[in-house]
């Protein structure tokens, strides 16, 4: 039985990864929060790593609010950067796969085509800095790992752009939300399964990948449909990124190619996804 290490349990993905560990009989799962493994701790994970036996580690630990980023700039490289330097040392020393989730920020939305393993990056935000930073921390000191951007990572779990619009139709009557940020969305089930897919099959087609839901659409028929799918009644507006300030810029097209991760696994359409996770909520 494989033994897969999962830091950032009470985070979207973690919980996620948690609520379909059940399917994975062959796995053995340790989750842990940062209070019981802290990622940013280097004595503490290589203490950690030095007490267990590991075949897997999956973090889903990161520093993700994009807006404060800008403000807490250290903690973020501390968590982002720091993190996965940490981790990577220690999955080298005791031979673990480490499968690290990463981001579409790490590209600066300047494309007309969706975005390839192989493109040149360009953050435009100390968010996605601090996560390329982390990519670059793996690759210099690990052969196996897996890192996965994705984009646009919704669920029923933690706070995400579904629950949000959710709570907002259940307390206005109308909402103007961004039609001029493109990209696709990913549900964290649906890239949970994915991980887990990768190391039940124990894949060592190591490397860069790119994973999100099919389909390329705007913040706003992302929102037009959720309302649509909760039988909602608010009235949305679509407006422009310079209507809705923010701390931090936001690519304005971030549509991943997703072709690679296809040659391991079929990719579910993005309304499918959406109706799944509402459903899940409902019930």
């Amino acid at each position: 039985m494989l033994k897969v290490l999962v830091t950032g349990r009470d985070g979207q993905l973690g919980q996620c990864i948690k609520s379909v560990a059940h399917q994975y009989p062959n796995l053995e799962f340790d989750f842990k929060a940062s209070s019981e493994l802290d990622i940013t701790n280097k004595a503490k994970v290589e203490s950690f790593f030095n007490n267990q036996q590991y075949d897997y580690c999956i973090n889903c630990a990161a520093y993700t609010n994009v807006d404060q980023a800008e403000a807490e700039t250290e903690l973020a490289h501390i968590i982002n950067v720091l993190g996965p330097k940490y981790l990577s040392e220690s999955c080298s020393k005791h031979q673990v796969t480490l499968i690290h989730i990463s981001t579409d920020f790490v590209f600066d939305g300047n494309a007309s085509n969706p975005y390839k393993e192989t493109d040149s990056t360009n953050p435009i935000g100390v968010y996605g800095k601090t996560k390329l930073e982390g990519e670059q921390e793996i690759i210099e000191k690990l052969n196996n790992y897996f890192i996965i951007r994705t984009s646009w990572l919704y669920s029923e779990f933690g706070n995400n752009f579904l629950k949000t619009m959710q709570r907002l139709a259940s307390e206005r009557d109308e909402i103007g939300v961004v039609g001029d940020q493109i990209g696709s969305p990913t549900y964290a089930i649906d890239l949970a399964n994915i991980v887990l897919g990768l190391i039940q099959d124990r894949n060592t087609s190591y490397g860069i990948y790119h994973y999100s839901n099919e389909g390329v659409i705007s913040w706003y028929d992302f929102a037009k449909e959720i309302f649509r799918l909760s039988k909602s009644t608010i009235k949305i507006n679509k407006i422009e990124t310079k209507d809705y300030p923010t701390k931090a810029k936001r690519p304005k097209y971030s549509v991943l190619d997703t072709s690679k991760i296809k040659h391991f696994t079929y990719i579910s359409n993005w309304k499918d996804s959406l109706f799944k996770a509402i459903l899940n909520i409902n019930n």
